[in-house]
């Protein structure tokens, strides 16, 4: 599909551009602190909405799966996660304004939507939040306090899929899981143990020099190695995967971009990685039948 340049009419710096599950809307985050629905087809775009409500930056926004309704998460500055719903056509409402950080909430992610409508949080004031629907129309809260003390930056949700249900018998209940980035270089993994989200990785996943600007948990389909992206301030992309289940995680270096790295995003099927740097680059990773990564191209502006 070619590239089309879209105007977003947004009066301040955009952070976050996400496209919708079926590829027809995106919705835009922005300085300016107003969200951006725009419609897409073809090489035509129109703008369908602006949400107001959030009182400093947008950071990110993020979908929700179509089988809850059209819903959109954002995040901002002022600590508040506003969860938006669509009643009539590009008519939206703020569903529920979550205001428990005292900090900027930086990340957001829905999880896989076998587990439910539920949705992680990371925010500057070292907290993760998971906040999950419940059927009466409220929601429920658990939190992993001081997750990263000194700022989280950014949450990824493992597939539901048990890593090995592919080859193995019988079916599982979805597994929750999370890993966070943070300032103190960090990569962290987190498992739902009864209610309690619980460490699941000793000790900490550390071979950044810097904040960590985002981590990626990738699909597995169903097979035994789990895999996440994390990208650096330092400027590298490193690889972290776990063979199975109760074995240590191991970091490899996909690459020194000597340049800040903000954001890695992997492909449905979890073979290629998407990598933005601070050179406005994206480029795209698959990993060689060797195991070493390989570049496959640059994404054109």
């Amino acid at each position: 599909m070619p590239s089309q340049k879209i105007e977003t009419g947004h009066q301040d710096t955009v952070h976050d551009v996400v496209m919708d599950y079926y590829g027809k809307r995106i919705a835009t985050a922005s300085s300016d602190s107003v969200i951006k629905i725009i419609g897409v087809s073809n090489n035509t775009h129109q703008h369908l909405a602006t949400l107001t409500g959030h009182q400093g930056p947008v950071w990110q926004v993020a979908w929700a799966h179509p089988k809850f309704g059209s819903l959109l998460a954002s995040c901002c500055y002022d600590g508040r996660v506003i969860i938006w719903k669509e009643g009539n056509q590009n008519e939206w409402s703020q569903a529920h304004v979550f205001d428990d950080h005292k900090s900027s909430v930086n990340s957001i992610a829905w999880a896989p939507h076998e587990i439910g409508l539920c949705l992680a949080c990371g925010s500057s004031d070292g907290n993760i939040s998971v906040f999950t629907a419940r059927a009466d129309g409220g929601w429920d809260v658990s939190r992993i306090d001081q997750a990263h003390p000194i700022g989280v930056t950014s949450v990824s949700w493992a597939p539901s899929t048990a890593p090995g249900a592919l080859v193995g018998s019988g079916l599982l209940d979805p597994v929750q899981k999370l890993c966070s980035g943070g300032c103190d270089s960090t990569v962290k993994v987190w498992k739902l143990y009864n209610g309690i989200w619980k460490m699941d990785c000793f000790p900490a996943l550390q071979m950044h020099t810097d904040w960590v600007r985002d981590v990626a948990w990738a699909p597995n389909l169903g097979l035994p190695k789990s895999t996440i992206a994390s990208a650096s301030q330092d400027g590298k992309v490193i690889i972290w995967t776990v063979a199975k289940e109760g074995d240590q995680w191991e970091g490899k270096v996909l690459h020194d971009f000597s340049t800040p790295v903000w954001r890695v995003s992997w492909s449905l099927t979890g073979n290629i990685l998407a990598v933005a740097d601070g050179n406005n680059n994206v480029t795209l990773w698959k990993e060689a039948v060797d195991g070493e990564w390989q570049q496959v191209t640059v994404v054109e502006p």
